[in-house]
C-alpha cells in the first residue's frame, strides 16, 4: 500500500474487520467501515441483565495464550473478571442428577480415558499450518465425525459423552462437521487439554464489564470511518479500483463506495452471498459448510445464590436445552448471572421454537439442574442460529470436503480483495484470538505486501 490516500473498505464491523480497520487507519489508509447491523462487534454482542449487568451474548472467554487479546484488552483500557469456580460441579445424566466436587461426569473413567487418547491422536495428525495437506487429510474430510464415533468408540459413556464435550468445545452436531475439522479445530485452539480448562485454559478470564466492550473501543478510534446498517451486495473489481454496492438495512436505498482495496471480514456463509466480479476462483462457503450450532441463555438472580449451597453453578447435561450452564456473575457479586449453552444438534430443534417456548423449555430445565433456587428475575435468550448476520457461533463448521476445497484459498487474495474473520485463521480458529490475528494479517499485507506479511506471521510462530 502507497500514500496516505489509499482507500480502503472494510465489510463487517466485527472484532477481525475493527481490528484490520485500525491497523490501516493507523498506517494513514483512507478506512471506511461497512456493517449491516445497527451495532459493531458482530458475535461479540452485550446482553443487559439489569441497568448495571451486562452478560456476554457472544464471546466471551479467554486464557493466557490469546497474547494478541490480551494486548488488545490493555491497551483500550479494560480488565480481567476470573472465571474461577468454586463448589461442586452438577450432572444431569439421562434425567440422573448428582454433585460432585469433580467436573469429569461420572462415567466410566477408563471408557473416557480411550476417548480422550483416540481424539489426541487424531489432533497430532493434523498440519497446523496447512490442514489440507495433513497425512489422511482427503480421507479425514470425507468422514462426519458422528459416523468416527460410531466406528470408533464402542462404549456407551464414551458415545454419551463426547456430544456434550463437542457441543461445549465447538458448538457443533457431530453429524455436520469433518473428522479433520474437528481434530483441526481442536488443534489451533491449543489442544484438547488449554481449550477445556478454565484454570491456566483458553476459558480462564472474561473482559471485566462484557466482551462488547472491546470492540465499541476499536470503534471509537474509528469515529465516523463506520457506516452501520449497510449491507454489501456485490464487490466489483473495475480497472485500478474497487467498486463496492451496498444496500441501507433501514431504508433500502443502494449506496456506491469506491477504494483501491477491499477487507472482507465476516463469515463464509455471508461472503458467499456477495455477489463478486469478477468471480471468485474458489468459493468462501460450499453446501456443506455450516453455522455454528449455538444458542446462549442468560439467568439472572439477585445473587450468586447457588454458591450458598456449595455450588459452582457449573453444569452438564446428556439431554437439552441446556447442555452445560457456567456462572458468569459480575466480578462485584451485584448480580448472579447463569450462562446457559444450547449447542450442538439441540440448537437446532431448540432454534425452531417460539421465544416464550424457549424459555418455559430454559426454566424447567434450570429447576431440575438448580430445584434449590428460585425463579431467576430475567431469562435472555440469544439465538445465533437465526441471526441473520452471523449465521451461527462459535464459528461456521466446515463440512466433509470443505478443508480440501476451501482451506488452499482462505486467506489467498482475490485481486484487490483480502480477507479477514476467525475462519480465515489458522490460529485459534473460532476464537476471539482468531479474529485479532486474521485482521491484522489482512492489514499488514495492504501495508506491507503479502509475502512480507506471511514471513512476519512465520516468525511469530517460531
Amino acid at each position: 500500500m502507497t500514500g496516505a490516500d489509499t482507500r480502503v473498505v472494510v465489510v463487517g464491523a466485527g472484532l477481525a474487520g475493527l481490528t484490520a480497520a485500525v491497523e490501516l487507519a493507523t498506517a494513514g489508509a483512507d478506512v471506511t467501515v461497512l456493517e449491516a447491523r445497527q451495532r459493531v462487534g458482530g458475535r461479540m454482542h452485550g446482553i443487559p441483565m439489569s441497568s448495571t449487568v451486562i452478560a456476554d451474548g457472544g464471546a466471551a472467554y479467554l486464557g493466557v495464550r490469546h497474547t494478541e487479546l490480551l494486548a488488545m484488552i490493555r491497551e483500550n483500557g479494560l480488565g480481567l473478571a476470573s472465571t474461577e469456580m468454586l463448589g461442586d460441579s452438577t450432572f444431569l445424566l439421562s434425567d440422573e442428577r448428582t454433585t460432585t466436587a469433580s467436573r469429569v461426569p461420572p462415567l466410566d473413567a477408563v471408557a473416557l480415558g480411550d476417548l480422550f487418547d483416540r481424539l489426541e491422536s487424531l489432533v497430532a495428525e493434523v498440519c497446523a499450518e496447512a490442514p489440507w495437506a495433513s497425512p489422511r487429510a482427503e480421507y479425514l474430510d470425507g468422514l462426519t465425525v458422528a459416523r468416527w464415533v460410531a466406528e470408533e468408540l464402542e462404549h456407551p459413556a464414551a458415545r454419551a459423552f463426547f456430544p456434550m464435550f463437542i457441543g461445549e468445545m465447538m458448538a457443533a452436531d457431530p453429524a455436520r462437521i469433518s473428522v479433520l475439522h474437528m481434530a483441526f479445530y481442536l488443534r489451533s485452539g491449543g489442544g484438547i487439554r488449554y481449550l477445556n480448562a478454565f484454570k491456566g485454559g483458553a476459558q480462564e478470564w472474561r473482559i471485566d464489564g462484557g466482551a462488547h466492550q472491546l470492540c465499541e473501543a476499536l470503534a471509537r478510534r474509528l469515529g465516523n470511518r463506520i457506516r452501520l446498517g449497510r449491507d454489501v451486495d456485490a464487490v466489483e473489481q473495475i480497472g485500478d479500483g474497487v467498486l463496492v454496492h451496498s444496500t441501507s438495512t433501514v431504508d433500502g436505498m443502494a449506496s456506491e463506495h469506491r477504494a483501491d482495496y477491499v477487507v472482507v471480514a465476516i463469515p463464509p456463509l455471508l461472503a458467499q452471498q456477495i455477489e463478486f466480479r469478477p468471480g471468485l476462483p474458489a468459493p468462501r462457503a460450499t453446501p456443506a459448510t455450516g453455522r455454528g450450532c449455538a444458542v446462549k441463555v442468560h439467568l439472572s438472580y439477585p445473587s450468586p445464590i447457588w454458591r450458598e449451597h456449595g455450588l459452582s453453578g457449573w453444569s452438564v447435561s446428556s439431554d437439552g436445552p441446556l447442555l452445560s450452564t457456567v456462572d458468569d456473575s459480575p466480578s462485584d457479586l451485584s448480580a448472579g448471572i447463569l450462562t446457559g449453552f444450547v449447542t450442538g444438534a439441540a440448537a437446532a430443534s431448540f432454534s425452531a421454537l417460539s421465544l416464550p417456548e424457549k424459555a418455559d423449555a430454559v426454566l424447567a430445565h434450570a429447576r431440575k439442574l438448580f430445584p434449590q433456587l428460585p425463579a431467576p428475575t430475567r431469562c435472555s435468550v440469544t439465538d445465533w442460529l437465526a441471526d441473520r448476520y452471523s449465521k451461527g457461533c462459535y464459528a461456521a463448521l466446515f463440512g466433509p470436503g470443505d478443508w480440501m476445497r476451501l482451506g488452499p484459498t482462505l486467506t489467498e487474495p482475490h485481486g484487490r480483495v483480502h480477507w479477514a474473520g476467525t475462519e480465515t485463521s489458522l490460529e485459534f480458529f473460532g476464537l476471539m484470538e482468531g479474529a485479532i490475528r486474521s485482521g491484522r494479517r489482512a492489514a499488514h499485507e495492504l501495508i506491507y505486501g503479502a509475502d512480507v506479511a506471511a514471513d512476519s506471521r512465520k516468525a511469530t510462530a517460531q
